[in-house]
């Protein structure tokens, strides 16, 4: 049976748990994300049943990728940043929430039916975090029948981040105390919203679309260096940097797809 409770107290537990690894935490209810999707893409839940969305901020790498290799290296034939917010994030769920019905849903994760277990970047928007940006959203757009991808903007980090996890708590319901948030609209002009757009969709490896906002931080050099590397060569870089032995061959094919989830 569903009980009540207080969002503000559910996200400051995985905060008190996550915050010093790089990430952030967004409280929403699920009727907010499945009234933009078609019922086929719907989260199988009542409206009111209250979800957190999961990002990483830059600082991820250095406070919890880095030492996650250190500590542990790379498991099998995961992509090692996957492995990394898989054990961040279900270590803090196991903390917090013991014996408590929380679905957990990673970016990175697909159904059967091959659709993924979530849209990080429709979840992001539902939330507050970040503002997607997509076609739709551009007035006379000039791109015609061409299929434009959409892309997240956050206020603080521009597209310095990613989209991580979505946590549905299945019974724990929130009531009408909880206002969804509007995301700040980063990028209002016409213009602005087709330079984003454009340079996403048409320029995305030279990461200019990362700053169309002015960030308050950005990757580091060495965190540039990796998610700059093809992901075949990834491993080769880790093992360069002292984290891999010989034998170990990650797959990161994962991160070889354009970035419309905000991956990496």
């Amino acid at each position: 049976m569903a009980s009540s409770v207080n969002a503000g107290r559910v996200k400051g537990q995985l905060e008190d748990c996550l915050s010093k690894l790089g990430f952030e935490i967004y409280p929403l209810k699920v009727g907010w994300y499945n009234s933009v999707l078609p019922p086929s893409l719907h989260l199988s839940y009542p409206d009111d049943t209250l979800a957190m969305v999961v990002l990483s901020a830059p600082s991820m790498f250095e406070q919890a990728f880095l030492p996650f290799m250190g500590e542990m290296g790379c498991q099998g034939l995961c992509d090692p940043i996957d492995q990394c917010v898989k054990r961040c994030v279900s270590s803090a769920v196991s903390q917090c929430f013991p014996g408590q019905n929380v679905d957990v849903r990673y970016d990175f994760e697909l159904l059967p039916s091959r659709k993924p277990k979530f849209l990080a970047q429709t979840a992001a928007h539902a939330s507050g975090a970040a503002f997607y940006y997509q076609k739709s959203d551009v007035s006379d757009q000039p791109w015609g029948t061409k299929k434009i991808f959409g892309v997240c903007v956050h206020p603080s980090f521009g597209g310095w981040f990613a989209i991580r996890a979505l946590l549905v708590f299945g019974d724990v319901t929130v009531g009408s105390e909880m206002v969804q948030p509007v995301p700040s609209d980063c990028v209002p002009s016409r213009d602005g919203r087709i330079q984003l757009l454009e340079a996403f969709n048409f320029h995305w490896q030279d990461w200019s679309y990362r700053n169309i906002v002015q960030p308050v931080q950005t990757y580091s050099q060495k965190e540039r260096d990796y998610f700059s590397t093809p992901p075949a060569q990834r491993s080769a870089l880790l093992k360069s940097w002292g984290f891999l032995p010989e034998e170990s061959n990650p797959d990161t094919t994962s991160d070889t797809r354009i970035q419309v989830n905000g991956h990496g």
